[in-house]
């Protein structure tokens, strides 16, 4: 029986934009009525996300893109995501006294990347100016933004460590001292006046639009706003997860002259597509890695929302996330062999232990002169911290309340993204995050704190993703575009949600690929997730077994699963996924559909 959606699928022919918020999405649309395209898009939509969703994403987080120009039909990844201090080395943080990079506060801080990569997106494939992609942003920042049930539960969990370790961030985030209401508007004056002065110096370099984009990225990585990044660092200490206070190890010298950059996407055939992700400096291998070990002919086969159906996938997520523990890693700087672990012969030997029960160990593949190892049952011992440092960010932007000593509520925050068409066929898929307010404290200059992203790095030599200076944090921001036989993008998708991303893909790509669901019957089907492997925020633990389901799929389900030895936890009826996506078909036809759960993801477009 068909899925009865809450949403409808969007058609039309001019062009689409599904975000995770729908003022990002309306921000986008606007400026391809504008005449602009979809990269002008997805940049206008990209910074209305730092300004409405401040607890999710921030102007010094880091950002992962897929882009498809149609006048080049090549599809590119876009890396935004800025590297590790030059100070930053294992010795100097284990002098510390640190078991791990802390989840929060200023010593996790990189280069902020995200700001670079939307530039260099609108110079070399955008048509608008500086000003006109940024104006959106700067009005919703000057004039406010509606406080919605999540982000005043952020703010509320985090008046602790603002008041009694961050003040900075009180004065900024809390009118008066106190959380703004749910429905109030919340206004960000001083990241509105940074984002106006951006603009007047990059008109200040003449009227070629390339020129002020570039002006503009100069006042970032070394113009006033790597001072004011530097001055603060200099200066400040701040409280963090472990307890104590550290100063940041980021300068100003680590900002200066740094660049985003295009890159070779890492892409997989599967069925009759082509599915393009990010390198392993993110985690987005790992999605192309299960397709490989669930192939399309046998999933075809199965129900998918069948219990066999989740246990294949489950299984095969638990051997493709292993690898990414053991080999992943900035490919920039250590040797990852990501064509052996995309070769068929290495997914005929992983889909080999695969079996009809759950295997709950840990089993990454055995490359030789690759890989580190990873100390799995520390993983598991390992629990959140349940003290008030850890209830403000501390790891996956989840917040936590405090009451009476333990936890009274949860709020989890995820990250953002957008996915843009237009008419042309241009298409881009966008995940921004980091910089989140509940993690680290406000620059007071700025209007936004810095990122914490090294605490995505281990204080292990070997391992591909270990600290050392200059290196991408493996980070697990993952778009993902679709193209088909002919090397055309016919799809671009993406969900927030840390480690859940590439397995809340997986499932939408087969169900939409393989058993033909539309896109919004795939993004609205009961979904799930493992917790199996260690996470990749502080503290870095481990659930074996652990299989998170929604509350919709079949109780005979849920009891096969648990039968073949899943530890089930089965959430809230719509509480998995926050997937967003487009298409454009050979015929030029546009589709847009957004995740209804939480109320905040939209699709707009005709």
């Amino acid at each position: 029986m068909p899925l009865a959606l809450t949403r409808p699928e969007l058609f039309g022919w001019f062009g689409a934009v599904s975000s995770s918020h729908w003022l990002a999405s309306a921000a986008g649309m606007r400026q391809l009525e504008r005449g602009g395209n979809a990269f002008d898009a997805a940049v206008t939509a990209g910074f209305v996300l730092q300004t409405v969703s401040p607890h999710l994403n921030g102007p010094a987080g880091d950002v992962a893109m897929l882009v498809f120009d149609r006048a080049d039909g090549t599809p590119r990844a876009l890396c935004g995501q800025g590297p590790t201090p030059a100070a930053m080395t294992i010795d100097r943080l284990t002098a510390l006294g640190l078991d791990f990079v802390p989840g929060t506060g200023l010593l996790p801080a990189v280069v902020p990347g995200a700001f670079d990569a939307w530039m260099l997106l609108l110079a070399e494939k955008g048509s608008m100016t500086l000003r006109q992609v940024l104006q959106p942003a700067i009005d919703y920042a000057h004039r406010g933004i509606p406080v919605d049930a999540r982000l005043h539960a952020t703010l509320t969990a985090a008046q602790a460590i603002f008041r009694d370790h961050w003040p900075q961030s009180l004065a900024l985030f809390s009118e008066s001292g106190s959380v703004p209401a749910i429905g109030a508007t919340m206004a960000n004056p001083t990241l509105a006046e940074v984002w106006s002065r951006l603009i007047m110096e990059a008109e200040a370099a003449g009227g070629d639009r390339v020129r002020q984009i570039e002006a503009a990225r100069h006042a970032w990585s070394d113009g006033f706003v790597a001072d004011e990044i530097d001055r603060f660092c200099q200066t400040a200490e701040a409280m963090d997860v472990s307890g104590r206070k550290h100063a940041a190890l980021l300068r100003g010298t680590d900002l200066a002259g740094w660049r985003a950059h295009f890159e070779a996407p890492t892409m997989l055939d599967y069925g009759e597509h082509r599915i393009a992700k990010c390198g392993p400096w993110t985690q987005g291998p790992v999605l192309l890695q299960t397709l490989a070990l669930a192939g399309a002919a046998e999933m075809a086969a199965l129900d998918p929302v069948g219990p066999e159906f989740v246990h294949l996938v489950t299984e095969a997520m638990k051997l493709a996330y292993a690898d990414r523990e053991v080999y992943y890693g900035d490919d920039r700087a250590v040797s990852v062999p990501i064509e052996h672990l995309l070769s068929p012969a290495y997914a005929r030997e992983r889909r080999a232990a695969i079996g009809p029960e759950a295997n709950n160990g840990w089993r990454p593949g055995k490359i030789d002169g690759f890989g580190s190892v990873v100390d799995f049952e520390a993983a598991r011992r390992r629990v959140r911290d349940t003290g008030v440092l850890a209830a403000y960010g501390g790891g996956e932007p989840t917040v936590q309340s405090i009451a009476q000593g333990g936890y009274a509520a949860s709020v989890v925050g995820d990250t953002c993204h957008v996915d843009v068409v237009d008419a042309d066929g241009n298409m881009v898929s966008a995940t921004p995050s980091g910089g989140w307010l509940q993690s680290s404290p406000a620059i007071p200059a700025l209007g936004f704190p810095l990122g914490t992203r090294a605490q995505m790095m281990w204080l292990d030599p070997h391992s591909p993703s270990g600290v050392a200076p200059g290196r991408r944090p493996r980070s697990t921001l993952s778009p993902t575009l679709v193209l088909d036989a002919a090397g055309t993008a016919r799809l671009a998708c993406g969900t927030p949600g840390g480690d859940q991303q590439d397995q809340w893909q997986t499932l939408f790509l087969i169900r939409h690929l393989v058993h033909g669901q539309s896109m919004q019957e795939a993004i609205e089907a009961p979904a799930f997730h493992s917790e199996h492997w260690p996470n990749s925020f502080y503290p870095r633990h481990a659930q074996p077994g652990r299989l998170v389901m929604e509350g919709r799929f079949d109780p005979k389900t849920v009891a096969e699963l648990r039968k073949r030895g899943h530890d089930v936890v089965v959430g809230d009826d719509w509480s998995e996924g926050r997937m967003t996506a487009v298409s454009r078909q050979s015929d030029g036809s546009i589709r847009a559909a957004a995740n209804p759960r939480g109320s905040q993801g939209y699709a707009v477009g005709r």
